[in-house]
């Protein structure tokens, strides 16, 4: 009965500070459904608007007020080496420049994050290949999180 009591409390002292969630649906997250995804026309761009859109929970059903455009930059650098002098892993890492412009016009909102991964290097082709996959789909999800938390700041600090 007690904790009950300090709940109450807890949570009408809550309401009355003005306190808001940052997920409830007067604060930032019911406007980020509302964004629009553009990425570079390759693989990474695919994976980054894929994971960018379900960060932000894209709603196609309704009409979207911003547009997020992201430019991709992209390096990979061999660590370690074998005695043959083949690379035992590799580092890959993601600098993405995004725009958030409001669709109805106005000032937009930019921002840049970088990501840095690695991955085994195999013998094998095919592991090859698919361990610098892997090592994309890791950088995209890690950025596309970043760049949510970018956004979410940018919203949540206007009026």
């Amino acid at each position: 009965m007690r904790r009950l009591a300090i709940s109450f409390v807890a949570i009408v002292g809550l309401s009355g500070c003005g306190f808001t969630p940052l997920y409830g649906e007067t604060a930032v997250g019911s406007s980020l459904s509302r964004i629009v995804v553009t990425t570079q026309d390759d693989r990474l761009g695919y994976r980054v608007r894929e994971q960018l859109e379900d960060a932000l929970g894209r709603d196609g059903a309704q009409a979207p007020l911003w547009r997020l455009e992201t430019g991709l930059e992209q390096s990979r650098r061999p660590l370690g080496r074998r005695i043959d002098d083949t690379a035992t892993r590799y580092e890959l890492t993601v600098r993405g420049a995004w725009t958030l412009t409001p669709v109805a016009g106005g000032e937009p909102i930019a921002g840049v994050e970088t990501v840095t991964t690695t991955y085994a290097a195999a013998d094998q082709p095919y592991a090859a290949i698919a361990a610098q996959q892997d090592g994309e789909e890791r950088a995209a999800a890690e950025l596309a999180r970043l760049i949510r938390l970018d956004i979410m700041r940018a919203l949540s600090a206007q009026p």
